[in-house]
């Protein structure tokens, strides 16, 4: 079961951290991802982490303005995106999945290969 929370209405420049509370399985064996999804466009992945946290993935449009991290500490895995410097074309529903990495090569933008998906959360940013 996935929990997002953190999303929302911001203007342009603002900042927003989503969470992603990942439970029922043992998360920290998954490499995880947050993914969106605008109004008429395919979703696309937005940032990616591997299941220790040694690597990360960004789309080339919020690198440098993103961060993703999680925290494997507990029984629920909890996934962070920081979002800073919000644009409005960041706007679209935010979606946490994780994919365990079957054959063992991690594919952080294959959409595909994620095995687990959240609701997904709004973000919306006015300019």
């Amino acid at each position: 079961q996935f929990v997002e929370s953190g999303g929302g209405l911001v203007q342009a420049g603002a900042s927003l951290t989503l969470s992603c509370a990942a439970s029922g399985r043992t998360f920290s064996d998954y490499a995880m991802g947050w993914f969106r999804q605008a109004p008429g466009k395919d979703r696309e992945v937005v940032a990616a982490i591997t299941s220790n946290g040694d690597r990360t993935y960004y789309l080339d449009s919020v690198e440098g303005r993103f961060t993703i991290s999680r925290d494997n500490a507990g029984n629920t895995v909890y996934v962070y995106l920081q979002m800073n410097s919000l644009k409005p074309e960041d706007t679209a529903v935010y979606y946490c999945a994780a994919d365990y990495l079957h054959d063992g090569i991690w594919r952080p933008a294959a959409l595909n290969l994620y095995d687990y998906w959240g609701q997904g959360i709004q973000v919306t940013v006015s300019s």
